[in-house]
């Protein structure tokens, strides 16, 4: 994959690989995302799209293979207190969306936002819930500050948990199927949020099923098979005229045509 003219890469993946006892799931992974660039990830299930994103987020470790972020390396071969240092380091530039939300049912939506800027950032509590409140309302569930995450919709908890990765400030945001476990009516508000990060000019690779949302907002759809990146494409090119046949059975599955 190319990065746009003059864009300087943000995520760069090299030969990444990763297996499970005998199921390799990454078969060699080469990925290139543009600062500012917006990476679908599609797929069918099982094809490693997950893992890819676990392992660029360092909670997966490859067994071969690079990955870097921002010019400096993610992967790197270090134990004890040293991992620890750079895995925190580099998690507090690297947010992740799950499919699940793993808020804090027993804290505040407030709360759930202001924790990691306190613990990871030093933020005083007064800070963080000031940092916290700004998020919130950039995804605009401000009146929401005060409940608990039982007593929220799942499209607001996940909008919570997008609130709480951004709560970090990190370079990139990666998202896994984030709209999964959400019922159909609730999507939307999900997507619209993203929409709004990708305008704004976020580095993002989302791991999804809603092809609309991969067709409008993604400047590059990549598509996984076997642990193998088959093809990387515009969406305009993708959807229209992918070049293998794997893609374009995918493809007729999911679209009906």
């Amino acid at each position: 994959m190319s990065d746009a003219p003059g864009r300087t890469p943000m995520i760069e993946v090299r030969g990444a690989r990763k297996a499970f006892g005998a199921a390799e799931v990454l078969r060699g992974i080469d990925l290139t995302v543009g600062r500012g660039e917006i990476v679908a990830i599609i797929g069918p299930s099982g094809s490693g799209k997950s893992t890819l994103l676990r392992a660029i987020n360092h909670l997966e470790t490859l067994d071969a293979g690079e990955i870097r972020l921002d010019g400096r390396r993610v992967n790197l071969p270090l134990r004890g207190r040293a991992f620890e240092r750079h895995v925190n380091a580099l998690r507090r530039q690297i947010g992740m969306v799950f499919q699940q939300f793993n808020l804090f049912p027993h804290l505040s939506v407030l709360d759930n936002l202001a924790l990691a800027p306190m613990r990871a950032r030093g933020l005083d509590r007064q800070e963080a819930r000031a940092l916290a409140t700004t998020y919130l309302e950039r995804v605009h569930i401000p009146e929401q500050a005060q409940k608990y995450p039982a007593q929220l919709s799942g499209g607001q908890q996940q909008r919570v948990a997008i609130a709480r990765a951004l709560c970090m400030r990190p370079k990139i945001m990666l998202f896994d199927e984030p709209t999964s476990a959400l019922d159909p009516e609730m999507i939307k508000e999900v997507l619209d949020v993203m929409v709004e990060l990708a305008e704004d000019g976020m580095t993002m690779i989302v791991v999804t099923h809603e092809m609309g949302f991969a067709r409008e907002v993604a400047d590059t759809i990549a598509f996984m098979d076997h642990g193998r990146i088959v093809e990387a494409l515009p969406p305009a090119q993708f959807f229209t005229a992918a070049r293998t046949e794997r893609a374009q059975l995918f493809l007729s599955r999911i679209l009906g045509h």
